[in-house]
């Protein structure tokens, strides 16, 4: 099932994570190799993934922290 542009969740791929539409790419591979330091050009030539792709799971990524709740204890 599509669940964001270029992103795919399939529970018979990688338990059901979020992956790259078409790929077996997790994006957490995606965002923690560009965490890491590599640059969008070199995840796209490790992984094989086009700019669209990587930028669809930074996309993911950022709309996922922005709807995350944090809750604060005893500050």
């Amino acid at each position: 099932m599509e669940i964001a542009s270029h992103i795919t969740v399939d529970s018979a791929i990688h338990h059901g994570t979020p992956v790259i539409t078409g790929t077996r790419v997790p994006i957490s591979i995606i965002i923690g190799s560009l965490a890491g330091g590599m640059s969008k050009e070199e995840v796209m030539q490790e992984y094989e993934l086009t700019k669209n792709q990587v930028e669809a799971a930074l996309s993911y990524a950022a709309d996922l922290v922005k709807h995350t709740e944090v809750t604060v204890i005893g500050a």
